[in-house]
């Protein structure tokens, strides 16, 4: 029994030295981990030496390109641009289209040899032409049988009284003025009757009618259409 049992002691010593020496697996992907994943300081000082240059290399590229655009200055030296040789315009030997006669730089007549004869101004111009003034045309007039007066006052009839005036002209005014008030007076005869009151001398404006009956009508007529009138 002594001898198992050493056996069994040495068995687990054995056991014992594997857990000693050999290193845990989650243990070992940590250390791994962070070694593979952490960045050296020369790494990063080397990427940022890098930018520098490309950066330094741009600015100094633009830098470069507009001093020489600035540097590039055109002096005026007062030369002139040497035309080209030949003319300037060619008329073609063909320019094409219809010619027609009488056509070109020069009159017909001295272009063919011909020569025209020297117009000399006279000396004495012209008589300018008189103008001429028609003739007034005579027109016969007739005169007046008797005057308007006259015959108004001697209309017979009933008169229907429409106004007194100062003159007689004033009352031959006063039928005209009347007649454009109403139309009841259309084709009707008047007549200017002078009389004596104690103002002195009035000029009677009467519209005739042929009978009394006539008249009265023809007075209501005239009030219906706004004119004053009296039958005398």
């Amino acid at each position: 029994m002594i001898d198992a049992e050493y056996e069994e002691l040495d068995g687990g010593n054995d056991e014992l030295d594997l857990a000693a020496t050999d290193s845990l697996p989650w243990l070992e992907s940590d250390e791994e981990d962070e070694d593979a994943g952490g960045l050296d300081t020369s790494q990063i000082l080397g990427f940022a030496v890098v930018l520098l240059v490309l950066l330094g290399a741009v600015v100094g590229g633009v830098w470069v390109i507009s001093n020489q655009n600035i540097g590039t200055e055109v002096v005026a030296d007062g030369s002139v641009i040497e035309a080209p040789a030949g003319p300037i315009k060619q008329r073609p030997d063909d320019p094409g289209g219809k010619e027609f006669a009488g056509t070109g730089n020069l009159a017909p007549v001295v272009g063919e040899g011909g020569k025209r004869d020297a117009v000399v101004a006279s000396k004495d111009p012209a008589p300018a032409a008189t103008p001429t003034v028609p003739s007034p045309k005579l027109v016969p007039v007739t005169a007046p049988s008797a005057s308007p007066s006259a015959a108004a006052a001697n209309v017979p009839g009933v008169g229907v009284q429409l106004a007194a005036y100062g003159t007689r002209a004033r009352a031959e005014q006063g039928w005209a003025e009347v007649t454009r008030r109403t139309d009841v007076l259309t084709g009707v005869k008047y007549r200017v009757v002078e009389g004596k009151v104690d103002i002195g001398t009035v000029y009677r404006l009467q519209a005739v009618a042929p009978s009394r009956a006539e008249a009265e009508r023809l007075c209501a007529a005239l009030k219906a259409d706004g004119v004053d009138c009296q039958i005398k």
